[in-house]
């Protein structure tokens, strides 16, 4: 489906000639770009004085992305002389739907999604060029506690997955492969839509349910169901989120992704030298719905599961990974080469 999507997206800005952004948008939606764009490389950003507008689309609002709000909470941006704006698209389809369109400069989201619009034949190819998150940041929550669990115990069994094609789903399908098990042999539900499985789950669907924090965390507070596993410890490191923009942007653009990876590289050093009671107290304005006690233990879990890298750099190991994960599930027509999707030039120079 995410891929009929942004071949359908990829067509029709073809045929517009890219000439218009969306003319109706969601209350959150990212403001409309202007035409006459600011943003280019004559912006002279090695002064703090004057700040230049970028507007970042994350696939989710999660803790499990703890470093790039500290970065917002802590000022990088700020120091970096970037004014930015923060929408949450609610899915990676969406998140590249702006990113296309010129909604948004920045997206934040599973790198599959660059591969997808790069087999669709998109002529601005979409270039990763700073990974985030080194392990899938969601978990295996059961109706009853299960301290001996086995995944071979999903054998069967109803489970409320991912959508096709979507980094959760693809590594869920990825444990099952390494455990010998079959995803056919496994009842997966993956019709409902993203950040809805936890109120069906809660609602009584399902056997077992695939959920980012908080839902886990809120559907064991309210009894409804037990984290029996985790998906970021038993697949292993992936490359899961990534930072990307259209290659014309970072074209013309290299100061600004520079500046903006400089930020994030500070929210990175900032995770990997705190306790996870400083970093949540630093991120809980960002939470504002859930109690500081709450993101606490949240960001103990992904912070002694190694979730977070030590720099920003997407290595070419980590994207054969994520190509190995897409044909294990069927999503990739033949494999992509890792020097036309993915720079490390700028997570390279934040990193010294």
């Amino acid at each position: 489906m995410k891929k009929r999507v942004i071949a359908a997206l990829l067509a029709s800005l073809l045929v517009a000639g890219l000439m218009s952004a969306c003319t109706s948008k969601e209350e959150n939606a990212a403001p409309d770009v202007v035409k006459e764009n600011p943003k280019t490389a004559e912006v002279d950003l090695s002064s703090n004085d004057e700040s230049v507008p970028v507007t970042l689309n994350e696939v989710a609002h999660s803790i499990f992305y703890a470093p790039q709000y500290v970065a917002i909470e802590e000022g990088y941006f700020e120091e970096e002389g970037i004014d930015l704006t923060l929408v949450t698209g609610f899915g990676a389809d969406k998140v590249m739907t702006a990113v296309l369109s010129g909604e948004a400069d920045i997206g934040f989201m599973g790198s599959e999604s660059s591969i997808y619009t790069y087999q669709e034949g998109a002529n601005d190819v979409i270039v990763n060029f700073a990974q985030l998150t080194q392990r899938a940041g969601n978990f295996l929550v059961a109706r009853e506690e299960m301290s001996d669990f086995k995944w071979e115990d999903l054998i069967g069994k109803d489970v409320l997955g991912g959508r096709k094609g979507g980094m959760p789903e693809m590594v869920f399908e990825y444990i099952l492969r390494q455990n010998n098990i079959n995803p056919s042999d496994v009842n997966i539900d993956q019709s409902i839509d993203f950040g809805s499985t936890a109120a069906a789950f809660s609602g009584g669907q399902g056997e077992f349910t695939v959920e980012f924090e908080p839902s886990a965390t809120a559907l064991e507070a309210e009894g409804a169901g037990h984290v029996v596993a985790s998906l970021g410890v038993d697949s292993g490191y992936v490359p899961y989120t990534a930072y990307s923009a259209k290659s014309s942007f970072i074209k013309e653009n290299p100061e600004i992704i520079q500046k903006f990876t400089n930020a994030l590289q500070k929210g990175m050093d900032y995770v990997r030298n705190h306790t996870p009671e400083e970093i949540a107290e630093v991120i809980a304005p960002q939470f504002k719905e859930t109690d500081l006690e709450t993101i606490t233990t949240i960001v103990k879990r992904y912070y002694e599961q190694d979730t977070w890298k030590e720099n920003l750099i997407f290595e070419q190991k980590s994207f054969e990974l994520l190509q190995d994960i897409l044909e294990s599930s069927g999503e990739l027509k033949e494999r992509v080469p890792y020097s036309d999707l993915v720079t490390t030039e700028y997570a390279e120079k934040a990193a010294k």
